[in-house]
């Protein structure tokens, strides 16, 4: 289906350091857990269309990981202090997260600026969200597509941030009342519920759409709920000395199912993907439960498969998780806009996704070490103080301390800026947009007057051996967004042509169409159909098509061009089933757009005015090329009837 997208939610919930303030050791396992969901998420995205189909599952796999350790620290704090000190809490998640977060954007969006075009697509909406942790229900209202990476936005991937936030914020005050339940058993079942409710409303809002399916914190929510559930239900075994497990058999067994899980979760993540409840939330819950098993295995005392997943490279990566996940989908965005093509483009460099990789890591790193560890150790504003003290101090440290808020000013700037100039909408919309408006400015008659079918034969039968020009009064064009954008430059060249096109149309909606047409008396001698940009080519639709248009009426199938993996074998099927049916023709546009990328919009498939004039000229060929062939017909009769008469 669509790519794009999935961000993860690479937070580490509680850290080490973070886990000591509350007086318990780390939990085994984690941190290598982080890094294998991390680095799903980052072949998924960085690597467009390799075998990692469901990469996106590392958010899910996330989830679970922030449920469980969220809810374990609150439960440590309640039995050692006998209360949940909200505020305390509150702040260390904002220490935690605020830094690099601001670090991002302000940058990332400093760098868009500098690029400028698509990449500002509603920036300031973006920056909303990441400022108030709403990403997610302002992508929704903004009708935003995680999967689709035509143009894709610049902070996407912190719709996950902006769940867990909403979490981290409610959770710590409904715990207070679960607590209130005696029983640990009822409350892991009253989680359980929750998540088996929240993965039912992605089930039920998936058919209706998927940005709110997969973005609604509600709908979402089920791999934090299993991770609220783990925690109550395994309080006891992390801190437990019992003897069984440490016993060999326990061990082995967690092992196996450790690496069992762990296979399960790479295997889950090349599961190909769907738009429908197969996948959401049917990948996620199996990610999520494979996740579950494996923190279950992991956490317990002397487990195994938590040592081994404590090897020094995967709690690198794990420590450093969060910074990971900030930067790698902004700067993927960013660097291949500066390529000039679009994410979900097959042209695109093979080495922008090694490229992004190692920048990712490298600045991560440092995001770590410079932003987000001396903060963490400070807190908010005695780093602010600090950076007083150094303006304050010593010619070197002033020399630094006075860099740094040059920096913090330029990237600030660079962000107002980067907000004030940030478009509504991306090229390809604007020329879709210029479609719908053209249709609607020079919408013809209803009714328009048609040849009756007995005058559409006549005509071809004709005596004339040139052939004749197509009158816009004789088309009917039905299409998906790509004949939308092309709509002001179809009017221009066939007046009078009435164009049924919508966005992200397929050709299974072509019957239906043509039907309705006919029903009502409005079919029209020429009909050109262009549905080959958002899926594959239905050959049982193309034969109902050409039932309903009769031997009087002649099929045009426009070719499609897009960044897709799906094109070249649609035009195949284009190509083979004119060439099986006579009176089906091929406008080729993908063949007489290709040396002209330059006039499509930044997604590489919208034609602008420039490019929307191509598409025009294609099916003015087309059209050419059947009243040429008919001429030869017709002179080929008039030859044989003048021979006919010549021997009589």
């Amino acid at each position: 289906m669509m790519k794009s997208a999935t961000a993860l939610s690479a937070r580490p919930a509680a850290s080490a350091s973070e886990t000591a303030q509350v007086g318990r050791a780390r939990f085994t396992g984690l941190d290598g857990l982080r890094a294998i969901a991390v680095l799903l998420v980052l072949a998924y995205h960085l690597f467009p269309g390799w075998i990692l189909q469901s990469g996106f599952v590392g958010v899910d796999v996330f989830f679970v990981i922030s449920g469980f350790l969220i809810t374990s620290l609150l439960l440590r704090e309640r039995d050692r202090t006998g209360s949940i000190a909200l505020v305390g809490f509150w702040r260390r998640r904002a220490r935690r997260l605020l830094p690099a977060l601001a670090l991002v954007v302000t940058v990332t969006a400093t760098w868009a600026w500098i690029i400028g075009g698509d990449v500002l697509v509603r920036l300031g909406w973006q920056v909303l969200g990441a400022a108030t942790f709403s990403y997610n229900w302002v992508s929704v209202a903004g009708s935003a597509d995680y999967f689709t990476a035509d143009t894709p936005e610049l902070l996407r991937n912190l719709w996950s941030l902006a769940v867990e936030e909403q979490f981290y914020a409610l959770w710590p005050l409904l715990f207070l009342l679960v607590m209130l339940i005696p029983n640990r058993w009822v409350r892991t079942a009253i989680a359980i519920a929750g998540a088996a409710a929240s993965a039912w409303w992605m089930s039920t809002l998936v058919g209706s759409g998927l940005t709110r399916a997969y973005f609604g914190t509600d709908s979402h929510a089920f791999g934090l709920l299993l991770g609220v559930a783990l925690a109550f239900g395994l309080q006891r075994v992390v801190t437990s000395d019992a003897a069984w497990l440490r016993h060999p058999v326990t061990r082995r067994a967690g092992t196996a199912v450790g690496v069992v899980a762990i296979v399960g979760l790479v295997v889950t993540a090349a599961l190909p993907e769907h738009a429908d409840a197969s996948t959401f939330p049917g990948t996620l819950l199996l990610a999520v439960g494979l996740s579950g098993l494996l923190i279950a295995v992991s956490v317990v005392p002397a487990s195994r498969i938590g040592g081994a997943l404590d090897t020094p490279v995967l709690r690198w990566i794990g420590d450093r998780s969060y910074g990971i996940y900030l930067w790698h989908w902004p700067l993927f965005v960013l660097i291949v806009a500066m390529t000039g093509t679009s994410a979900a483009s097959e042209s695109l460099p093979p080495w922008v996704g090694p490229v992004v990789f190692v920048l990712t890591l490298v600045i991560a790193a440092l995001s770590y070490r410079l932003v987000e560890q001396p903060i963490r150790r400070l807190g908010l504003w005695p780093s602010v103080r600090a950076l007083g003290a150094r303006l304050a101090g010593a010619p070197a440290a002033r020399l630094r301390g006075v860099g740094i808020v040059a920096l913090a000013a330029m990237v600030i700037a660079g962000t107002t800026a980067a907000i004030a100039v940030a478009p509504e909408a991306s090229s390809g919309q604007d020329a879709v947009r210029a479609g719908q408006q053209a249709l609607a400015q020079s919408a013809p008659s209803p009714h328009p007057p048609l040849l009756a079918d007995d005058d559409a034969s006549t005509a071809q039968t004709s005596a004339s051996a040139t052939p004749t020009a197509t009158e816009g009064r004789e088309i009917d064009a039905i299409g998906d967004s790509v004949m939308l954008a092309a709509a002001p430059a179809l009017v221009a060249r066939f007046p009078g042509i009435l164009i049924d096109a919508k966005v992200s149309r397929s050709m299974y909606a072509a019957p239906r169409i043509i039907s309705a047409l006919a029903d009502s008396g409005r079919l029209r001698p020429y009909v050109v159909i262009g549905l080959g940009t958002n899926g594959a080519i239905d050959e049982h639709s193309l034969d109902l098509v050409r039932q309903t248009l009769g031997p009087q009426r002649t099929l045009i199938l426009v070719t499609a061009s897009a960044p897709r993996s799906w094109i070249p074998g649609v035009n195949r099927d284009l190509q083979k089933y004119a060439a099986a049916h006579p009176d089906v023709v091929v406008a080729d546009w993908d063949a007489a757009i290709r040396p002209h990328r330059d006039l499509l919009a930044g997604d590489e498939i919208h034609p602008g005015e420039a490019g929307g004039k191509i598409y025009a000229q294609t099916v003015a060929d087309a059209l050419t090329q059947v009243q040429l062939r008919r001429a030869q017909e017709r002179e080929y009769m008039l030859l044989r009837a003048y021979a006919l008469a010549a021997v009589d």
